[in-house]
């Protein structure tokens, strides 16, 4: 299935418990589900892994103790499939993508960046999400060898250059203001008639 055309695709990235798919989700969410897809490049990844090593989908989807068992190993499969194809998991992901806007919620490498916007040129907006050590600590992150000091956290640290930096270190009103400034970024891509469809179901 060909996935529709978007009309701005949302690039974002951020280390383990910064937030990500919290702010995703509220973005989402003034967006509304109608105009507004969130699609996700460890899902197809998750589900081949625990195909091809007969594990619980669901688990893995999961933030429990399940999935860190396996991250490591899950990280190392999804590294050399990506290896192979570069945009192995891009493609799945939005093969049933059929929305205005796109975010990707979890991109953590160049290759998924460079995929992307060769794919979608002058329609991608790359967004990092932020917060301290000492907030992601309060959020349950422990640094873990092998996941933490590895590409897949590592890959977007230095070289990027981020169209917009969304800070999320609890503080509601500032990430309340981010979220303002970004929204009419996204809006101002929209034609009237979407926006219409989204005025009307606030």
């Amino acid at each position: 299935m060909t996935p529709a055309q978007p009309r701005i695709v949302l690039l974002f990235s951020g280390k383990r418990k910064s937030g990500k798919d919290y702010v995703t989700d509220l973005l989402q969410h003034r967006l509304t589900a109608e105009v507004c897809c969130i699609l996700r490049l460890s899902a197809p990844l998750k589900l081949q892994y625990a195909q091809d090593h007969n594990l619980d989908y669901e688990e893995l989807l999961g933030c429990g103790q399940y999935k860190e068992e396996y991250r490591a190993d899950m990280i190392r499969w999804g590294e050399m499939k990506r290896r192979q194809d570069s945009g192995f998991f891009c493609r799945l992901a939005i093969r049933h993508a059929a929305r205005p806007v796109w975010i990707i919620s979890d991109c953590r490498r160049r290759s998924d960046l460079q995929w992307f916007r060769q794919e979608f040129p002058d329609l991608c907006v790359c967004v990092r999400v932020e917060a301290s050590e000492q907030t992601r600590s309060q959020r349950g992150w422990r640094f873990t060898a092998g996941v933490d000091d590895a590409e897949s956290e590592c890959g977007l640290d230095e070289g990027v250059k981020f169209d917009w930096i969304i800070r999320n270190d609890g503080d509601d009103d500032v990430l309340e203001k981010q979220l303002e400034e970004l929204l009419s970024l996204v809006t101002s891509r929209l034609d009237s008639h979407t926006l219409n469809d989204v005025k009307t179901q606030q």
